[in-house]
């Protein structure tokens, strides 16, 4: 593997939770109600093609989007449209299918792919349905099918809380990777560039037609923004493309069978679940039957699409994320800690700084909860964000220009170069407890509306 870059951070922290996935991999759970929910594809309008009791089969149409009609997001299962939920200003929150016995699927011609111009590799990959797949820098949204990119991410590099194993969960999917990498290649000028972990590079190393670089440190080295800022910084009007590893492998089943694939495995864990393994599901599926396989052990729990600092909460019933391998349960915080700020009082405290005893006496792993520990305060500066993020920009006054609207200064600040969970950490770490990810997405909602 010949390695064109090493990129290594010492900026950021690992947060050390218990909990995390076994890897044993369950295929016996087969849920019956999946749901797709517009949230997941930010900056996407939907614009519904079927009604409530349509039959669809895998791989139908459900809806489209607004801003680029030949994309469209597409039935993960055979089944029926049970309901579409609606919320305030009749946004479309879900769309729920109940699975059929029998799975049929929508069957393209994929016959001589490689053989096809860019152009028509986008069309094909719009209309199944897989495009969706593709995510575009700057601003994370989906990519735009017009658009010829700089350059395509895949990162095999995990190093989120309870961070799944890449490796594990596409040790059988080699050759479908490589037929996703061979398919992304003729969408680009030139080789993917795929991000391996320093010391577990043999697997992904043997990959062919790709630009390897090896990336080692802390959380968010793991993040595609650090890479891209290293490797192929983007330049005003530039675009990046970036997709999931597993969704690679993904796209390789359906250029060779000519059937979207909806695949995921996903891990279910955290400190308030008994046997935190992997699962081989489909896209959307309802998380009730894997949350009886695993077992709770604790009375209210929170469900989290994604990890502790930056997944999506379910406070009603909870379905995957269209893009999510990790879904990470844990209590919810409602007790007070009295004189909690005095460094003896507890020493399960997960403490980024060296005011807890916490960072001496605990190794194995911490119990969390959602307790905040606290409210909002003002932003002052500290010089706390710049020491766990690892872009060469400045956090907090990115964040204050989002905070007040400043569209010259946030072009400056790079706000083309981040994404809301850049962030994540930054949300747990900072004193003020201010909700960064938050102002970030809207800044970059900002952005959209006001720059395009």
């Amino acid at each position: 593997m010949e390695v064109i870059k090493d990129i290594r951070s010492r900026k950021g922290a690992n947060l050390n939770l218990k909990g995390g996935a076994e890897k044993i991999l369950d295929t016996t759970v087969l849920p019956s109600i999946f749901a797709l929910r517009p949230d997941d594809f930010f900056g996407t309008t939907p614009k519904l093609l079927l009604k409530e009791g349509a039959r669809v089969k895998k791989g139908s149409p459900i809806y489209f989007s607004k801003k680029n009609p030949s994309v469209k997001i597409v039935s993960p299962v055979s089944g029926i449209i049970q309901n579409i939920e609606r919320g305030p200003k009749r946004k479309i929150e879900k769309i729920v299918i109940e699975s059929s016995d029998i799975q049929d699927s929508i069957k393209h011609s994929v016959s001589d792919w490689e053989k096809k111009n860019r152009e028509d590799l986008k069309l094909l990959l719009a209309e199944s349905g897989n495009w969706p797949f593709i995510h575009q820098r700057p601003y994370g949204t989906m990519a735009n099918p017009t658009d010829t990119p700089k350059a395509i991410f895949v990162s095999t590099v995990k190093t989120d809380p309870l961070h799944v194993d890449v490796q594990f969960i596409l040790k059988d999917q080699k050759n479908d990777f490589q037929l996703g990498i061979d398919l992304l290649n003729k969408l680009v000028d030139q080789p993917v560039f795929l991000g391996v972990e320093k010391i577990f590079s043999d697997y992904f190393g043997s990959i062919e037609g790709v630009q390897h670089y090896t990336v080692q440190g802390p959380h968010p080295a793991g993040n595609l923004s650090l890479h891209i800022q290293k490797l192929c910084p983007l330049n005003i009007g530039e675009r990046i493309w970036t997709v999931n590893a597993e969704d690679v492998a993904n796209l390789g089943r359906f250029i060779s069978s000519g059937i979207f694939c909806s695949r995921r495995t996903i891990a279910i864990s955290g400190n308030a679940v008994e046997h935190p393994k992997y699962f081989q599901t489909s896209i959307g599926a309802d998380l009730q039957p894997f949350l009886k396989k695993v077992g709770i052990i604790k009375e209210k729990i929170r469900v989290v699409n994604g990890d502790v600092l930056t997944g999506d909460t379910s406070f009603d019933r909870p379905f995957l994320g269209y893009f999510n391998n990790l879904v990470s349960i844990i209590p919810e915080g409602d007790k007070y800690r009295m004189f909690g700020w005095l460094p003896f009082i507890d020493n399960n405290i997960l403490s980024l700084s060296n005011t807890s005893l916490s960072r001496i006496f605990n190794r194995k792993g911490f119990d969390v909860d959602t307790n905040l520990n606290g409210e909002e305060r003002a932003l002052v500066v500290t010089g706390e964000m710049e020491k766990i993020f690892p872009l060469d920009i400045y956090p907090m006054q990115l964040i204050k220009a989002c905070m007040a609207g400043d569209i010259e200064k946030m072009e400056v600040l790079g706000i083309y170069e981040v994404v809301p969970e850049d962030f994540g950490l930054v949300d747990y770490s900072n004193t003020s407890k201010i909700e960064a990810q938050e102002i970030i997405r809207q800044g970059i909602e900002l952005m959209i509306s006001e720059v395009g």
